[in-house]
């Protein structure tokens, strides 16, 4: 790839409105499906913004996850500033290619199972009505954020890994201070070093969480060690709460934006399997996967080298006219279930039920218990959190 990045457009794009993805994406998909762009640090990198390509070069094996690639992109200051802070830490998931991939994802599939899921669900729903419950005897206006769509998701999360929910404000802050360019790297280490102790207790004293299961069955067995499990943790747990939250949060706050829509979701409750996967789509949390590629793909009209970055658009490819049509519109009666706002291949989200289950239930009993709910600040004075995964400071609400 040329390193003469002069004339190529910078790359990310910041969104002018909370809930959707930067104008701009669509306009340099409107040129090419894939394209150059110049990165923070003048690298270049490809930008693929077709949902075809998108989806093919998730699945292609030709396509790298490995984080230690020194060529892996850094599409920002505080990414790579915490790369560089973690560098002796063990990949896990996210970060690793088949076949240590599959090899460490089947250690934790089986709580991700449709019917694990499931089980769950009596519990979450208890969740959800007890911040409803907090949230009617505080009254209105209220903060949807910290009052519901951060609750919701921690408390499960902690639930099912086995943390102390009491905890949360520590994790939570140390989550979303883990991309700022100043306090990141402190902040992951803190982070870590919280849930190697905790791991250390748990060997101790078992518990019952998801955490204890992966010490009993893969830590005793020699299969995980104690550095793989923390880091294991660190994903789960982020993972976990962060990007449903700001789904509830943004999702809400696209349907109060959209009365029509809100108007035929309240007529047909039914609708909300359909509106959720329909609110993953429109919101689009995050602007794109960074990838590596370990050998020549030809596609687009494009040839992507060896060795050549990339940072596989999701936003962009869930709001292309190849996908669905109006794509700027906010329909939940239509079928979008194959968004790629969970990814594609074998990266794709292991929560992603975890999460379709929290997000149907979140909205489905947010709108029926506040019939009058309705913003309490308008979208464009809404503080749009700093970071690569969409979300707002705070979401002022009545009802």
């Amino acid at each position: 790839m040329s390193t003469d990045t002069t004339d190529l457009p910078a790359f990310p794009l910041a969104r002018q409105c909370p809930y959707q993805p930067a104008a701009g994406y669509q306009e340099l998909q409107g040129e090419a499906p894939i394209r150059k762009v110049r990165l923070f640090d003048g690298k270049p990198t490809w930008l693929v913004t077709g949902y075809e390509q998108a989806r093919a070069l998730l699945a292609d094996q030709r396509v790298s996850s490995d984080r230690g690639n020194p060529n892996f992109p850094n599409f920002a200051p505080a990414v790579a500033i915490l790369r560089r802070a973690r560098a002796s830490a063990p990949s896990v998931l996210i970060g690793t290619d088949a076949p240590e991939h599959g090899r460490q994802r089947r250690m934790v599939i089986p709580s991700f199972a449709v019917r694990r899921i499931a089980a769950l669900k009596p519990g979450i729903q208890r969740i959800v009505d007890a911040r409803l419950d907090a949230m009617e005897e505080h009254g209105g206006p209220i903060d949807l954020v910290a009052s519901y769509a951060l609750p919701i998701p921690s408390m499960v999360i902690c639930e099912l890994l086995g943390v102390p929910y009491a905890d949360h404000e520590f994790f939570e802050e140390k989550s979303r201070l883990r991309l700022d360019e100043e306090r990141g790297p402190a902040a992951f280490m803190e982070l870590r070093e919280y849930l190697d102790n905790l791991i250390k207790a748990k060997q101790a004293n078992p518990g019952d969480g998801l955490l204890d299961d992966l010490i009993a069955e893969q830590t005793k067995q020699g299969r995980l060690d104690r550095e793989e499990l923390v880091a294991f943790a660190i994903v789960l747990l982020i993972a976990g709460h962060d990007t449903t939250a700001n789904v509830i949060t943004l999702g809400t706050a696209a349907l109060l934006e959209n009365p029509e829509q809100l108007a035929a979701l309240r007529a047909d409750p039914e609708l909300i399997p359909a509106a959720v996967e329909e609110l993953l789509r429109y919101v689009s949390l995050v602007s794109a996967l960074p990838r590596v590629a370990k050998e020549d793909i030809e596609i687009g009209g494009e040839v992507i080298r060896a060795g050549d970055s990339m940072m596989i658009g999701l936003a962009s490819a869930n709001y292309s006219a190849d996908f669905v049509a109006r794509p700027d519109d906010l329909d939940i009666h239509r079928a979008s279930r194959h968004h790629v706002a969970f990814g594609y291949g074998i990266h794709q989200c292991l929560g992603q039920n975890l999460a379709r289950a929290e997000l149907e239930i979140a909205f489905r009993s947010l709108l029926s218990r506040f019939p009058e709910l309705r913003l309490a600040k308008p979208v464009d004075q809404l503080e749009i959190r700093a970071g690569f995964i969409a979300g707002v400071v705070d979401l002022p609400v009545s009802f």
